[in-house]
């Protein structure tokens, strides 16, 4: 099996803030987009023909993967659903075997290799699953019987125990796309499926019609990343993958690492970047071209960092996090969480969550991370409730946005792109795209002097 398509037309909605400027395949996780894992474990796996099914931005994946001869990028103009998507790939295929991925999933290569080796050694449709974490009404899912997919369910209250991370198909699948109905009917009594084509109604009509399908339960995690605070959960385990692999120091050319620095794991770091004086190491960490960090920085255990960033000033950086491209982490300011490209945090802030490209944090801007009950934040997506395990109380700011001083967003508070809070804000609620939001202060002005104060 050489050839592999990846399904990068949907919009994303559902992720929102991060949606809005880019296809959410792109998103960069631990540095690096979505659908480039799958593109470069695939490469790896030794796959010449690989296509990326886009919609809206896929000018910028065309861009990312332009140097890339195995990979080909096409347009949905329309999409109605990964069904049809996927259908839009069929003449690039020609009938052949392939590998249909989700582009805002990401799989270990080693789970890919077990899916390409299950479909090759039966000769049967496989698909690669993965135990649902939270509730299973949140999945298209399904559940097993004798090492095969049993029954497929749309958002079922129980009866799913696993969802789908990829498949292998035989190449005269595409035929039974062209009859898919557009509506989920294999759900539960009261549910409410949109009317969308999803390839697993496909898959589902052809196990009726007597196709048997394998299950490839995947060993390594796998991350469906379908809102934001999954961004999270991805970047962590990522970072820790990526980190825990060094087993010694791997410095590039011209890189340094002063002798103040006290370092207790190992560092990888690329072309002429340099680990500065008084710099706290506490574990293992990555970072890329012409980085600096310097002056008292204090950085935690599985932290990644971009090229071309200056992290310096006695700033702390927590475990786990990510730093992007052309940043500046400086002047005691603390992160937890993300950081994307061309983000400046300076001057006594505090920042817990995602913070999109472009944006500039103004001094003082704190967030919370704790409720006053300690419970988690219930949030909102579409105007649905989400009870999520982890990272709710994450602040999510959009691409492009700013801060002024002393500004204070609460505990899982959502931001739309082209946003400014101002001076003084407290926030306490979602803020939708290209908006300004201030206080109006009122002042009173009184008579005072000594004949006042007590003499």
């Amino acid at each position: 099996m050489k050839n592999a398509v990846i399904l990068c037309a949907g919009a994303g909605t559902k992720l929102w803030p991060y949606a809005q400027i880019r296809s959410k395949a792109m998103l960069p996780v631990s540095n690096k987009p979505i659908a480039a894992y799958a593109v470069d474990s695939l490469t790896e796996l030794g796959f010449d023909n690989i296509v990326l099914v886009g919609n809206r931005f896929a000018e910028e994946i065309k861009a990312y993967f332009r140097d890339s001869k195995n990979v080909a990028v096409i347009t949905d103009s329309a999409p109605k659903g990964t069904a049809f998507s996927l259908l839009c790939a069929k003449d690039t295929i020609k009938g052949e075997s392939f590998l249909t991925l989700y582009g805002d999933t990401i799989i270990n290569k080693t789970d890919l290799e077990r899916l390409v080796s299950a479909f090759e050694k039966t000769g049967q449709p496989q698909a690669l699953l993965s135990p649902i974490p939270e509730r299973s009404g949140d999945h298209i899912g399904c559940n097993l019987n004798d090492g095969k997919v049993n029954e497929i369910w749309g958002h079922s209250r129980s009866e799913s125990t696993h969802f789908f991370g990829g498949f292998a198909f035989n190449g005269d699948f595409f035929d039974a796309l062209q009859f898919n109905p557009a509506r989920f009917k294999y759900t539960e009594v009261g549910m409410m499926p949109p009317v969308e084509a999803f390839l697993e109604i496909s898959l589902a009509d052809e196990m009726k019609r007597g196709m048997k399908v394998g299950a490839v339960v995947a060993e390594k995690p796998v991350y469906d990343i379908d809102k934001p605070w999954h961004i999270l959960e991805a970047n962590t385990g990522i970072n820790i993958e990526r980190c825990s692999a060094l087993t010694q120091n791997e410095l590039g050319e011209c890189s340094t690492i002063d002798e103040t620095a006290c370092i207790s794991g190992f560092v990888k770091l690329g072309k002429n970047s340099h680990i500065g004086k008084n710099v706290i190491i506490e574990g293992n960490i990555i970072a890329g071209d012409n980085t600096v960090i310097k002056n008292g920085a204090i950085l935690q255990d599985n932290v990644v960092i971009g090229s071309n960033t200056q992290v310096r000033n006695a700033c702390f950086v927590e475990g786990e996090s990510t730093i992007g491209n052309n940043c500046v982490v400086s002047h005691a300011a603390e992160l937890s969480g993300m950081i994307l490209d061309r983000v400046y945090l300076y001057h006594y802030m505090e920042m817990n969550g995602i913070i999109g490209e472009n944006t500039d944090i103004g001094a003082a801007t704190v967030c919370g991370s704790l409720r006053f009950d300690d419970g988690l934040t219930i949030q909102r997506v579409k105007g649905r409730r989400e009870f999520a395990r982890n990272f709710t109380d994450s602040v999510f700011l959009g691409d492009y946005c700013r801060t002024g001083v002393n500004a204070v967003i609460m505990p899982g508070v959502k931001i739309g792109p082209y946003s400014v809070i101002g001076a003084g804000v407290l926030l306490n609620k979602d803020i939708q795209d290209n908006t300004l939001i201030y206080t109006e202060q009122t002042q009173i002005e009184k008579k005072w002097g000594s004949e006042v104060y007590g003499w």
